[in-house]
């Protein structure tokens, strides 16, 4: 179920990285390497798979940028939310 915008910003209170842009949650985060980002990847995709919910990924040697969103629903759900605290988690 898509949440109100209200809930969204309720729930960004606990997920300080995050931001909504373009209707997405949106991260950003620098590493100290090409392999480090491309390993971090690797590690959201196994999250991303076991809780069947795939971000949209992007990468540029150190930097990589997270958007979440539910497609089928057409905005923010609980789901992004889900795998944004399992992604905050693996960044400690």
């Amino acid at each position: 179920m898509k949440l109100t915008d209200d809930e969204i910003r309720t729930r960004l209170a606990a997920h300080p990285a995050w931001s909504l842009e373009g209707g997405k949650l949106h991260r950003a985060i620098k590493f100290p390497s090409f392999i480090s980002a491309f390993g971090f990847i690797s590690q959201v995709a196994l999250w991303a798979e076991k809780l069947n919910h795939h971000p949209e990924l992007y990468n540029s040697y150190n930097r990589v940028v997270i958007d979440l969103t539910t497609h089928d629903t057409g905005g923010i759900t609980a789901r992004d939310f889900a795998l944004a605290q399992k992604i905050d988690a693996l960044l400690g």
